[in-house]
């Protein structure tokens, strides 16, 4: 029987966040109806993490990964969730994926939602994109954003910006003003977030002198393979904890 695949997101007081996610965990299903997914909040919504794991254990489950629903690794990722984990149903075995960024599907779905915005195909080579992400304490995931803006030029953009919410510089409208005078036709916000949210609504504020805003990636299907093949890569993993 194969693992059940619990999607662990941060979770909000903002209803979009919950609702993209679930969106998104719906999506997974469709693609992969003979996986078990379950979801689970470490903060603001329901059903907790720690709830669902209690239920999991209860109905006889043995094996789970747990997917952490990031886009880098940053503090969540390397300290919250372990923690959660370690303090699961000793019955469970648990394996926790990798976070879904960096990866080369979810450049396609920031192009996706681009698209979608407004732009198209013949805009690239005469639009600036800014890459907007949350931000983070975290120097490793600040500099992930940067290696993927550098990468996301390559692919025939006349310049690719990161930009963050918090935690670190430059700020959305910084970044937009950078790439007007840098002789940019267009200038597009790439809000490089999973759901809607606090952070995200700074960031569409910071596009207010940008030509388009795309949306942020939620349920994209790109996203939900990307999802996917982490989940098959954990399961074929050792385990993060074995129960004695």
């Amino acid at each position: 029987m194969k693992p059940v695949l619990l999607v662990i997101a941060h979770g909000s007081r903002d209803p979009r966040h919950a609702a993209t996610v679930h969106a998104l965990v719906r999506r997974v299903r469709s693609l992969r109806p003979d996986v078990r997914v379950e979801t689970g909040f470490l903060d603001f919504n329901i059903p907790s993490v720690p709830a669902v794991l209690e239920s999991l254990a209860a109905e006889g489950v043995r094996d789970v990964v747990a997917l952490p629903l990031l886009l880098t690794r940053a503090f969540h990722a390397k300290a919250d969730i372990p923690a959660v984990l370690r303090d699961a149903p000793p019955q469970l075995r648990i394996r926790q994926a990798e976070v879904l960024g960096p990866s080369p599907l979810l450049l396609s779905a920031l192009e996706r939602r681009l698209y979608e915005a407004g732009l198209t195909p013949a805009d690239k080579s005469s639009t600036g994109v800014v890459l907007a992400s949350a931000g983070s304490t975290d120097p490793e995931a600040i500099a992930v954003i940067a290696d993927i803006a550098r990468e996301w030029r390559h692919t025939g953009w006349c310049a690719v910006r990161p930009a963050f919410a918090s935690a670190a510089l430059p700020r959305t409208e910084d970044a937009v003003r950078e790439l007007r005078a840098l002789g940019c036709a267009k200038v597009a916000v790439a809000p490089y977030v999973l759901a809607p949210g606090f952070l995200p609504d700074r960031i569409a504020r910071g596009a207010a002198e940008a030509d388009v805003l795309a949306e942020v990636l939620g349920p994209a299907p790109e996203v939900a393979r990307v999802l996917l093949r982490r989940y098959e890569s954990a399961s074929a993993r050792s385990l993060l904890r074995v129960s004695a």
